[in-house]
This record gives structure tokens, C-alpha cells and sequence, in this order.
């Protein structure tokens, strides 16, 4: 399939060359492989486990499972959407481009506003984790120091920014060793509990396949809270799309690897909740809401089992830290590149090719919220409830626009095949109908049951996009006149039939 970009075309010769180059990041950075494991790296397998298991437990008890399940499967309706929009346009903004080239500009840039937004309030509440999970690791009497906890979580932030500024195949080491690490961990813990928890007694109730129905769910606003916790769950795993630009093939190994990415993680997922609740009691998980992948190591494996799954939480920790600096600073970039925001925001490091100015505004604004919001004196708990409800919502907003956004571009060819009217229109479509009913519904019971902060963060901060929108709309003419997503002519119902170049009488 022939791929488009709407990034800079690159003159041959001149300072007209120079100064595209300023916009190029450095391609074939990373393999196909390496994609993959960015995809898994960017959902963090291990710390989501560790740092939502207990709220998504608290909401949906029994019904968690189904959670996961069914909020898993138009996520992965979502990740087709991604590989078939990145055939079309290569480009580092992802959902930024796509949105405005198949539905409309501003849905476009909110699209990308919501992706900076989500993953800046992420990189304030994940760097908590970190520390944590190292101070617990080497100075386990010192677990309630929070001044430790945050200097070694800010510590942590700051070498994930330098890996994320000085070049992409550094990234991808980094990567490569963190997620293979932890990844291992999680799959031997994985068969140790699935073997404890069918031969051995255990404390919690029995395993049944009814856990993966909708009976459970059926509480007042059980199923929509509880799909969004869920949502966070997934979340991460389109980095490897806002990486399309420094992936070799990225047109085609981006998408594949955001599809891998999700049926690996929902596996690690559904495992481990289920062995949680069947070996450990309700008032264990609920005591335990921000160490519940510790104290389950433990009781598999007791004496050394809970340290070897806080490593496997630090290293996913300190690893999706850096998966979502990628995510913000590529956005940015790309609109920057575009003049969406301030210029300089799209210019890279001509050595490390690396936005590096965007990667050293969103560190320094990361900084700043970290330490306040642990200087307003808010509980872990409360910044991470309140962290984990507002993401999402934005995570719901911009997945609802890049699935409605595949159907769009591709309506010409849905019914051309079962293949494209499922996997283009129809599981893209169920995703996106998804992803927005979560959205509005979820809106909705945060005014009902006061949830301010939530709908604020949530919310109000996409809103905040309208503020950029209006003072560069001038200087960013190119972007909102943009061309809509033209398909490859093998795939344009309308295109003329294509001239067999070998004929010389057809030339």
C-alpha cells in the first residue's frame, strides 16, 4: 500500500533544504521489533497492574475481568483505525494529523491537545510510582518520606528525558532492556499463579467464566467507570504511531505493532486481575491499593517474590515515563512544524535529531506540577484516582476522533471487501461509538456525583485547546487548509485504472 505524509517535502539543494531538515527526525531509528515492544512499553503492563487493579476492583468487584474484556475489544477496533490512518499519513503528530485531514482541523489539533494534556497529568502522577517503588526497593524504613519518594521519582523523570532527548536508538536500548526485563518477570509470575491458583487453596472466591460477562457490570455507573479505568489500562500502546516517522517501514510496521502491543497487554492484564482476585481477599487488594502487585508476589512466592514484582513495576514505571515523553514532544513537534503552537516547538537537535526544545518545556513543566502537586498536600491516592478518572476522559475523546476518522477516509472502499468493512469500517466504528458513549456518560456522572476535579482536569483542559486554536489559526493556514487523506489509487474505487508501465504502448 502507498503511503502519503504531510510531512515537509525535502528540496535537494539550498537553504530551502536546510531548513526542511530542521524538521526532519532521524529515520529508520528503530525496527519493526523495537515498535512492538515501544507499544508494550507505552501501556506499562506492570504498573498498570499495580496502580489500578485496586480501583478497578473497588468499582466493578467481580465484574473487573469483564472490564478489561470488554473494553478491550473496541480498543483494539481503535488500533486497526491507527495501522490503516498511518498507511495513509506518516507523520508524528498521529491523531493530530489524521482527525484534521479526515474530519476537520480543529477536531485535528484538540485531537493532539488532548494527547499533550493526558500524558502531561500521566508524567506528574507516574513519576510518584517511581520513586516510590525505588525507595521501597533500597530504603524500605524511608517508605513514607515524601520528600525522598518525590526527589527520586523527579530523578528518575530527568534520565528518561535524557534518553528521550539524545536520540532515538538510545530510546529504543533503553527500552529494549527495561520491557524485556519486566515482560519476563510478569510471564513467570503469570504461570506461577496460574498454577497456585488451580492447585492450591486460596483466599479469594473461584475463578468463573461469568466474571467475563456483563452481569457483574450492572450497577448505577458501574460499567462506564469502570471502562474508563479500564481504558487507562490500554493507553500507552500508540506511541509506536507517534514514532512512525523514525520507524523503518513505519507506514506499515507502526499500526501492526499498536495491534501486537494491545493483544499482549490485554492478555498480561486479564491474568494477572484474575489471579489477584481468586489468591488474594477483597480487604487485601483494597488495603493494598498502591502495592497490591507486591503483596500478590508474595503470597505466590513468598519471601522474594513481592521485591521481584517491585522491580518489574519500577522498571515499567521508569520505562512508560519515557514511552509518554515521546508521545507529548512528537505532538508537539508535529504541530509545532506546522505552527499550530510557537515554531520553535517543531525545530529538532541537528546531532541527536531529536525535538529537544519540546522535550525540555514539557520537563521543565512536568517538574513543576510534580512538586506541587505534592506541595498542596493531596494524598498519593487522591492525585492518582483523580490522575487515572481525567486521563480517560481525553484518552475517550481523541480515540472517539481517530475512529470515526478511518471510517471517514476510507468510506469509498468499505464494502469493497468483508476484510475492509470489518476491519476499516466496522470494529473501527464500534471502537469510536465506545470510546465516545464512555466520553459523554462519563462527563455526566462526574457532574452527578461531584467530581469537579475530575471534569476539570478532564475536560476543562481540552476546552484550554480553543486558546491556541484562535491566536495561531492565521500563522497555521497550512494546517487548516490541509488536503483531506487521498487512498492509494489500488484502493480509490474512483481512481483510473493504473497504466502497466512495462508496456511501451502504454507509454
Amino acid at each position: 500500500m502507498t503511503q502519503t505524509s504531510s510531512r515537509p517535502d525535502a528540496p535537494q539543494g539550498g537553504t530551502e533544504h536546510t531548513r526542511q531538515e530542521n524538521h526532519a527526525l532521524k529515520a529508520d531509528g528503530i525496527s519493526a521489533a523495537g515498535s512492538i515492544v515501544m507499544a508494550v512499553a507505552g501501556s506499562a503492563p506492570a504498573y498498570s497492574i499495580a496502580a489500578t487493579t485496586a480501583t478497578l476492583v473497588g468499582v466493578a468487584a467481580l465484574g473487573a475481568p469483564a472490564a478489561l474484556l470488554w473494553c478491550g475489544i473496541p480498543m483494539l477496533g481503535i488500533a486497526w483505525a491507527f495501522l490503516y490512518l498511518g498507511r495513509l499519513d506518516v507523520n508524528a503528530g498521529a491523531a493530530y494529523s489524521w482527525v484534521a485531514r479526515a474530519l476537520h482541523p480543529i477536531l485535528g489539533f484538540l485531537s493532539g491537545w488532548a494527547l499533550v494534556i493526558s500524558a502531561t497529568i500521566f508524567m506528574v502522577a507516574g513519576a510518584l510510582p517511581a520513586g516510590a517503588m525505588t525507595v521501597t526497593l533500597f530504603a524500605p524504613d524511608q517508605a513514607n518520606n515524601t520528600l525522598l519518594i518525590t526527589s527520586v521519582g523527579a530523578l528518575w523523570f530527568l534520565v528518561m528525558a535524557a534518553c528521550v532527548l539524545f536520540g532515538v536508538h538510545v530510546t529504543a536500548r533503553a527500552q529494549w532492556i527495561m520491557s524485556v526485563i519486566e515482560v519476563g518477570i510478569l510471564l513467570v509470575f503469570a504461570v506461577l499463579m496460574i498454577v497456585r491458583a488451580s492447585t492450591s487453596a486460596h483466599a479469594g472466591p473461584s475463578f468463573s467464566w461469568d466474571w467475563l460477562g456483563f452481569q457483574h457490570l450492572t450497577g448505577q455507573g458501574v460499567f462506564v467507570s469502570s471502562a474508563l479505568i479500564a481504558a487507562f489500562y490500554f493507553w500507552g500502546w500508540d506511541v509506536a504511531a507517534n514514532l512512525n516517522e523514525e520507524t523503518k517501514d513505519g507506514h506499515k510496521s507502526a499500526g501492526s505493532a499498536g495491534i501486537i502491543g494491545v493483544i499482549i497487554v490485554f492478555l498480561l492484564f486479564e491474568v494477572f486481575t484474575i489471579a489477584t482476585m481468586v489468591i488474594l481477599p477483597a480487604k487485601t487488594i483494597e488495603a493494598n491499593s498502591a502495592n497490591v502487585l507486591s503483596v500478590l508476589g508474595e503470597a505466590v512466592w513468598p519471601g522474594i517474590g513481592g521485591k521481584i514484582l517491585v522491580i518489574a513495576v519500577a522498571l515499567s514505571t521508569i520505562a512508560t515515563l519515557e514511552t509518554t515523553l515521546i508521545q507529548v514532544t512528537r505532538t508537539l513537534f508535529s504541530m509545532g512544524r506546522d505552527n499550530t503552537i510557537p515554531k520553535i516547538f517543531g525545530s529538532i537537535h541537528r546531532r541527536w535529531r531529536t525535538p529537544a526544545f519540546a522535550t525540555l518545556i514539557v520537563v521543565g513543566v512536568s517538574l513543576i506540577l510534580f512538586l506541587g502537586a505534592n506541595l498542596i498536600g493531596s494524598s498519593v491516592q487522591d492525585i492518582m484516582n483523580n490522575a487515572i478518572l481525567s486521563i480517560g476522559i481525553q484518552i475517550a475523546f481523541y480515540y472517539t476522533l481517530a475512529g470515526l476518522a478511518v471510517v471517514v477516509a476510507y468510506r469509498k472502499v468499505l464494502l469493497k471487501s468483508v476484510k475492509n468493512f470489518i476491519l476499516i469500517g466496522l470494529w473501527p466504528g464500534i471502537g469510536a461509538l465506545f470510546m465516545g458513549v464512555m466520553f459523554v456518560v462519563g462527563i455526566w456522572q462526574n457532574f452527578q456525583n461531584d467530581a469537579i476535579v475530575v471534569n476539570v482536569l478532564g475536560l476543562g483542559l481540552i476546552v484550554l485547546g480553543i486558546v491556541p486554536i484562535v491566536i495561531f489559526y492565521r500563522k497555521a493556514s497550512g494546517y487548516y487548509k490541509r488536503r483531506p487523506l487521498e487512498l492509494p489509487d489500488e484502493l480509490d474505487a474512483a481512481a483510473p485504472p493504473n497504466v502497466d508501465d512495462r508496456d511501451p504502448a502504454a507509454r
